[in-house]
């Protein structure tokens, strides 16, 4: 598939990449492609600049739109990857199955994808921890009032250099366990990457910040239950009788199913470390910490791949977590992951997909 390419004939100029912070710059072009109600056309790669909408389109009105988060690494010997995007592509297609939207097929996502990063490969940093983060979005076009869905949509996909997402880097966080408001119901919208899965944490996420925590920790409808941390999959290492577990809580309908979550799993196998994917109970975290059995916390997302937490911060109460160090599982396999991805280490699931 030969996209075709209209360059930029004016560059941006490029930040310090370690100073890039997370979704701040964008880079000179951006892939788009329309669906006309009746087959996608007009893929094309152009310089970045707005898009035109219609008023009435459906996404302004009626929320109808969803996205994906993705990077692409320099790995050591120079050359661009991307990694697992055919699981980005899987979530989307869910994604859109639940929001009725049309879906744009898997070899345009990634050639769309491939193409664009080949276009502005010196936007890739080269070191470990930086990467070019990459974010296909598909968006409800058709001009209408009235709740329905619509039959014209635009995907398009930005690029922009980043660094840690969080300013504390690998330093575990401080998070704020919310007993009040809750980011997704059954039956809802939990499950896929949707605008309005997002619009519902804001303010909770805001609170928090003003209480001096960097995210909060997500309880289900009951609050009985652990779900996500922030924009992100939670993983708990307990030790039992001398023996390490990871426990993450099971995918159920209203917690997102993340390629790095997906990964981390894969890689506490390949360690040794058993992982058990259920429900947890937040009465079981202060039943682990009692007993000295919690010994680390972490979140995991393409953001910010392993971010180890700290410091769990209830209305009433306040568990520490390993001194507020990061512990050696998270350390190993935030290793592991970003030395499979830049190239240091072995890829032994075959999840890097060279850009050309």
């Amino acid at each position: 598939m030969n996209i075709p390419v209209q360059l930029s004939t004016s560059k941006k100029p490029k930040p310090e990449f370690s100073q890039a912070g997370f979704g701040q710059y964008f880079s000179d072009h951006m892939f788009t492609t329309e669906f006309d109600g009746k087959k996608w056309i007009n893929p094309q790669i152009i310089p970045y600049q707005n898009l035109a909408l219609d008023p009435a389109a459906a996404v302004l009105h009626y929320g109808q739109a969803l996205f994906e988060g993705m990077k692409a690494f320099r790995q050591k010997n120079g050359k661009v990857v991307l990694f697992r995007p055919s699981v980005n592509w899987e979530r989307m297609l869910q994604g859109a199955d639940r929001l009725c939207m049309t879906s744009v097929p898997q070899d345009l996502f990634v050639e769309g994808i491939k193409q664009l990063v080949a276009v502005d490969e010196s936007w890739v940093p080269a070191d470990v921890g930086q990467a070019l983060y990459i974010r296909p979005t598909l968006i409800g076009s058709e001009a209408f009032l009235g709740v329905k869905p619509s039959s014209k949509y635009i995907f398009y996909v930005i690029l922009s250099p980043v660094a840690s997402y969080y300013k504390e880097g690998l330093s575990p966080l401080s998070i704020w366990v919310e007993e009040h408001q809750v980011r997704a119901a059954p039956g809802g919208l939990g499950a896929v990457k949707a605008g309005a899965n997002y619009a519902a944490s804001l303010q909770a996420a805001k609170q928090a910040r003003d209480r001096g925590h960097a995210q909060v920790l997500w309880l289900d409808v009951s609050h009985k239950y652990v779900e996500e941390v922030g924009t992100m999959n939670v993983f708990f290492i307990i030790e039992n009788a001398g023996k390490t577990e990871a426990i993450t809580p099971l995918l159920d309908g209203t917690i997102l199913p993340g390629n790095t979550r997906s990964s981390v799993i894969q890689l506490l196998r390949d360690l040794g470390i058993p992982c058990t994917e259920r429900k947890v109970a937040v009465q079981e975290i202060h039943d682990w910490h009692q007993a000295g059995k919690l010994k680390e916390a972490f979140g995991t997302g393409t953001a910010a791949l392993i971010s180890p937490m700290g410091q769990l911060t209830f209305e009433s109460k306040v568990i520490l977590i390993n001194d507020k160090k990061i512990g050696p599982v998270s350390q190993k396999l935030y290793d592991q992951l970003s030395g499979i991805q830049h190239g240091l280490i072995e890829d032994r699931h075959q999840w890097m997909v060279p850009v050309s």
